[in-house]
């Protein structure tokens, strides 16, 4: 035999490393701040609660939550009304900063906007301050359409607008990131489609400026990328964590109420459980000529689901209340997997 199959005899290919391992895995002692983008579903909280089990300390710590229907003052349209004060309720019993960011008309406006620039972004500062950037320079255009059911976040854009992009004008807009390493979470795992399973589990951030004058380095961490669903249930049951109310309603996956990616059981249970907020999507897809689901309308969307049995008028009540009374932590022992988990996730491909 020669030495050249010698060597590939040699080489077990079980053993080759992780192509999404190519930048390594962060050293969590010598970040001065740790952001996970948190919106109230099982892996961000999971992210979350990796890092407590990891030993980081509470102090470097922030949970950031961007609001999908902007300001506190604006109408609700996408979101669960509950998670406001599910996410209050979470940080403090967990003693960590909750820190909240926002398009200005969220997705709502990014969706209706005609002739005009993309609207400004607004996000609260550690000491209660709110700092406003952006809105003022761009092109002009006009969308006048729903975000596109499509893995692509220029077409997608309630991801990348209310989202991804307001976490990055956070970074980018407060000079205590300057000169400190950061480091930002994110919940993202391979498990839930094609597309998320080539993600890099660890690299720089979009807002990095690492070599540059403001010495701003920024990596981004996804550490549950390789978790399966039946991994993060079982850390949020480890600590007695109470799910996000959405998951009690039968509801596999918590972002928007309305997500975009939605199922038919989940559009079919949330025009039972919430019949004003199901017509006013009705009323902008009428006033846009502009359908969600690709043709088909909302109603006919939803009178093909059936609404799911665990959303009964108990559970919905808590689901559009703004306000959350109950205790985030219990006992372990006690803890039960809420009706949603292992079910219809209906998230991005």
């Amino acid at each position: 035999m020669s030495a050249e199959k010698n060597q590939i005899a040699l080489f077990n290919i079980d053993e080759a490393p992780d192509p999404r391992d190519i930048h390594g895995s962060p050293d969590l002692d010598s970040y001065d701040y740790v952001v996970v983008m948190m919106s109230g579903g099982k892996d961000s909280k999971a992210c979350l609660l990796n890092l407590l089990e990891q030993g980081v300390p509470r102090s470097k710590i922030e949970l950031w939550h961007h609001r999908v229907d902007g300001g506190f003052e604006e109408a609700r349209v996408w979101d669960w009304p509950v998670t406001d004060a599910y996410l209050k309720a979470l940080a403090e019993a967990f003693d960590v900063p909750l820190l909240f960011s926002w398009k200005h008309r969220g997705i709502t406006g990014e969706m209706l906007r005609e002739n005009s620039l993309t609207q400004p972004t607004s996000y609260e500062l550690p000491n209660g301050q709110v700092m406003t950037s952006g809105g003022v320079r761009g092109q002009i255009s006009t969308r006048r359409m729903f975000p596109a059911i499509s893995a692509d976040l220029k077409k997608r854009f309630c991801s990348s607008v209310a989202k991804i992009d307001v976490g990055a004008m956070a970074i980018t807009g407060q000079t205590r990131f300057c000169g400190k390493r950061t480091l930002v979470i994110t919940g993202e795992r391979a498990e839930e489609s094609s597309n998320r399973s080539r993600y890099l589990r660890f690299e720089p951030h979009r807002t990095d400026r690492r070599e540059g004058k403001l010495a701003r380095h920024v990596d981004h961490w996804r550490p549950v990328l390789d978790w399966s669903e039946q991994e993060v249930w079982d850390i949020i049951a480890r600590w007695g964590v109470r799910p996000h109310p959405a998951y009690e309603l039968g509801i596999g996956r918590t972002s928007c109420a309305f997500c975009i990616f939605g199922s038919p059981d989940q559009f079919a249970t949330l025009k039972q459980i919430d019949p004003a907020g199901f017509a006013q999507l009705v009323y902008f897809e009428a006033d846009m000529k502009h359908t969600m689901k690709n043709g088909m309308t909302l109603s006919e969307f939803a009178d093909k689901g059936t609404p799911y049995a665990a959303a009964t008028p108990e559970r919905a009540a808590i689901a559009m209340s703004e306000t959350y009374d109950m205790p985030i932590l219990m006992d372990p022992a006690e803890w039960t997997l809420p009706a949603g988990a292992f079910g219809d996730s209906a998230g991005p491909q």
